[in-house]
């Protein structure tokens, strides 16, 4: 009984607060008329996108409040005509820079390397650099209110979470776990607040930074031959004594991550382990939600089989406040909350076992990402 009170208390705690930091600590720039403010440079890798850059570019060249706007965009190593269709979307645009990059040196990984090369090549007279992934597509002011959004912050580096879309069963499970974990386990203020390099959190597939602060930070030759090169390249923004901070750019972008259950399976593969760093840590981690997610609704079963009607009560009062700290995330960050949140405790066995054959693959050397190795 004891148990199950400290399981009920310890999920309630992180549901309240999921509440308070969607409810009070998220930052929401706004998706309706903005204005930068400054010349931004937006910077697009690119390798194997033929097939749905399309949406992503014509969102680039719709942006509006950007007067000073210049799109740079690098065909990494592409074998699949991907340079062959910016070219079609974009003509003789002079906003737009297409650029052939070059293979990473050894010691960097290709997704640093291609923001690197993007970044060296910049017109210098940007002072904000948008890095933009070739699955999101954006609002017509979603730059704009993104810069007005860092200027306000006070800060280095935001990163405005695009909504993530979701088609598949895979998809369902397993992405809206992105935003639900650093809503209910990272304090939101406490975060911008301090200046430990630990304390931080950024997705890669809308970035906005002050080019100075980037350039003082050491850019992404700092994150050379990271996987999470977006949460330790705000890692090296902390350290050069900048700041970051996150928010809900669900009105601003949206971003549909991977196609199918391979690809999703594999792209969070080939980073997991980065995530937790040493396997211990992983277990302890995996462990620990196992407890709390995945076990409540499993002990009301067995506790109704045995006739204890209120451990079950109790457990399934556990099961409750987990699903809704789902929702709570789902509704803030424009996800999908019902019917989803109910299967909550199989996203967590799904992640649990992502994460173990992340490292069963890195131990093998066996993770890649594109036809590259990434350990």
């Amino acid at each position: 009984m004891t148990a199950v009170l400290v399981l009920v208390a310890a999920v309630a705690a992180l549901t309240a607060h999921t509440w308070l930091n969607a409810g009070r600590w998220l930052r929401r720039p706004t998706g309706g008329p903005a204005e930068a403010g400054a010349a931004v440079a937006v910077l697009l890798p690119l390798r194997d996108e033929a097939d749905r850059v399309t949406p992503c570019l014509r969102s680039l060249l719709a942006q509006r409040g950007v007067p000073w706007l210049r799109i740079v965009v690098l065909d990494d190593g592409s074998t699949d005509g991907t340079a062959d269709v910016v070219r079609a979307v974009v003509g003789d645009d002079p906003r737009v820079t297409l650029l052939t990059g070059a293979a990473p040196p050894p010691g960097w990984l290709g997704k640093p390397h291609a923001c690197h090369q993007l970044a060296v090549r910049a017109d210098p007279a940007a002072t904000v650099l948008a890095f933009v992934d070739a699955d999101v597509v954006l609002t017509p002011y979603a730059v704009a209110a993104a810069v007005a959004e860092l200027r306000a912050a006070g800060a280095t580096l935001l990163s405005p979470y695009p909504r993530i879309l979701v088609r598949t069963v895979g998809d369902r499970l397993v992405q809206p776990l992105l935003q639900w974990l650093w809503l209910t386990f990272l304090p939101l203020r406490a975060m911008e607040r301090s200046a430990r390099p630990s304390l931080a959190a950024a997705g890669g597939q809308f970035l906005v930074v002050d080019r100075a602060g980037y350039d003082r930070a050491g850019g992404h030759a700092a994150v050379a031959d990271k996987v999470l090169e977006d949460i330790e390249l705000a890692r090296a923004i902390k350290r050069s004594g900048g700041r970051i901070a996150l928010a809900d750019g669900s009105r601003l972008a949206a971003c549909r991550m991977y196609e199918n259950w391979p690809q999703l399976r594999d792209g969070y593969t080939k980073s997991l382990w980065a995530s937790f760093g040493h396997p211990s840590a992983a277990a302890t981690v995996v462990t620990l939600l196992l407890l709390l997610y995945t076990a409540p609704p499993l002990v009301a079963v067995g506790a109704l089989a045995a006739g204890a009607p209120v451990v079950a009560g109790l457990a399934l009062a556990a099961y409750a406040a987990g699903v809704a700290g789902r929702m709570l995330s789902a509704r803030a960050t424009g996800g999908r909350a019902w019917p989803d949140a109910l299967v909550h405790p199989v996203s967590v066995v799904v992640l649990g076992w992502l994460t173990l054959r992340s490292y069963h693959l890195r131990k093998r050397h066996r993770l890649s990402w594109r036809g590259r190795p990434v350990s």
